[in-house]
């Protein structure tokens, strides 16, 4: 019940279990396909060049940044986390003049800032994360893409924390490159990156295409700014995964049969099913927190439904409290990074693990763990709050379904968001 990567399906990893096949066999090259197609359910995107990229989370935003970027463009990189931290990180080494705009850890970014950096700095590409799960909060992007287009910026998101457990529309929002990871929504294992360009962004890409010796034909172009690196090159990848069928790596062949499927049963939810089931088993884990009589971190207006940050208690040891739960009941938490390492601990739910019994068992398990570590909670607050709220959830289905969502009572949600904590 950590922020990722949690307990993988067992669909996923029965479809994993399947037999390799070869990467240019017909059936291997028709997943491929499939999964092409999947994906631009996932992201809600037309876009052709949606293919997913062998390696973890990282490996989709090193091969965004690495395709879409030339040494010395200037990138801008708004940062409200550990991994905004890690796009410029990126983002430098590929030889960009990167920009950052920073703002405290529990707050996210406004529209209007984002167009006045935008403004100072005329950067060639605006690379933003989602979800960051390091402070638990969503960045708004719905405004960014209109802003983006306005000033001829390149619009890219990293959305591994955030697909598939919070709204997203990567064409309604006008993104130019999303990249994910399957560990966190998506109910899959690390190793696989689905990744979406736009018509624009793949015009970039496709302008420092040159193809490798050795599978190179005539007329294809070599370059002297080509993409820099082999691995991460989308141009090189777009025709791996299409029509042509270049002979680029060897696939991943049981990574592709899970990245298939956790689309698969993505897509036969129904996406906007997906996002309510996470914010209302995501509301109950937060309502469980407050319960318990426990404060949480950040701005609560801008709160992924798939992790809370909870505040250690004073006199607690965050780390112990993590071991006990781990030893003695076999549920995992996690604790943050840099300036919010062992004051907070993120408590997971999402993918496979969006569920009413998981969110109980937690909230049980957490409450008797910290009564032996000295702590004053509210005896049985955590599991009656969490039930008061799918109770609530359930006599709202009933009074008036929602067209097969999981329905949560706004009052209530907004209530348990309170208390909320910013670090400065």
């Amino acid at each position: 019940m950590g922020p990722g990567p949690i307990n993988a399906d067992p669909r996923v990893l029965r479809a994993m279990s399947a037999q390799l096949v070869g990467q240019y066999d017909p059936a291997m090259t028709g997943y491929m396909t499939e999964t092409m197609g999947l994906y631009r359910d996932v992201f809600r995107t037309g876009n052709q060049q949606t293919l997913v990229i062998d390696g973890t989370a990282r490996a989709g935003i090193e091969a965004a940044l690495v395709s879409l970027i030339q040494p010395g463009d200037r990138v801008l990189v708004p940062i409200f986390g550990r991994f905004g931290h890690l796009l410029r990180e990126i983002a430098e080494r590929v030889g960009a003049e990167v920009h950052v705009r920073e703002v405290p850890w529990g707050t996210v970014f406004t529209p209007a800032a984002i167009e006045q950096a935008i403004i100072e700095t005329r950067p060639t590409l605006l690379a933003i994360v989602h979800g960051d799960t390091s402070t638990t909060l969503a960045q708004p992007l719905d405004e960014l893409g209109d802003i983006c287009a306005r000033h001829g910026v390149l619009f890219y998101t990293d959305v591994t924390a955030s697909l598939a457990g919070n709204t997203f529309e990567a064409d309604a929002w006008g993104l130019d490159a999303v990249t994910a990871g399957l560990q966190k929504c998506l109910a899959g294992p690390s190793g696989s990156a689905p990744a979406t360009f736009s018509a624009r962004a793949v015009e970039v890409i496709e302008s420092r295409r040159s193809i490798e010796a050795g599978i190179r034909e005539p007329g294809d172009a070599v370059l002297s700014n080509r993409i820099r690196s082999n691995y991460f090159d989308l141009a090189m990848l777009f025709d791996y995964w299409g029509p042509r069928r270049l002979n680029h790596h060897t696939e991943a062949t049981t990574a592709l049969y899970g990245a298939r499927e956790c689309a698969r049963l993505l897509v036969d939810e129904g996406m906007e099913n997906a996002v309510a089931r996470h914010r209302l088993h995501g509301s109950a884990m937060l309502a469980g927190v407050h319960g318990l009589g426990l404060s949480v971190f950040g701005d609560p207006a801008h709160r992924m439904n798939n992790v809370v940050a909870v505040l250690i208690p004073d006199g607690v040891n965050g780390d112990a409290v993590r071991g006990t739960l781990l030893d003695d009941f076999g549920i995992e938490i996690g604790t943050s990074f840099g300036p919010l390492h062992g004051k907070v601990w993120r408590i997971g739910v999402m993918g496979y693990n969006a569920r009413k019994d998981t969110v109980l068992t937690t909230l049980a398990a957490l409450e008797q763990v910290l009564r032996r570590a000295g702590a004053s909670v509210t005896g049985g607050g955590g599991v009656g709050a969490a039930w008061d709220l799918y109770a609530d959830a359930d006599r709202d289905a009933a009074a008036e379904p929602p067209a097969g969502t999981a329905a949560v009572d706004a009052d209530r949600v907004a209530a348990a968001t309170d208390d909320a904590v910013v670090l400065s």
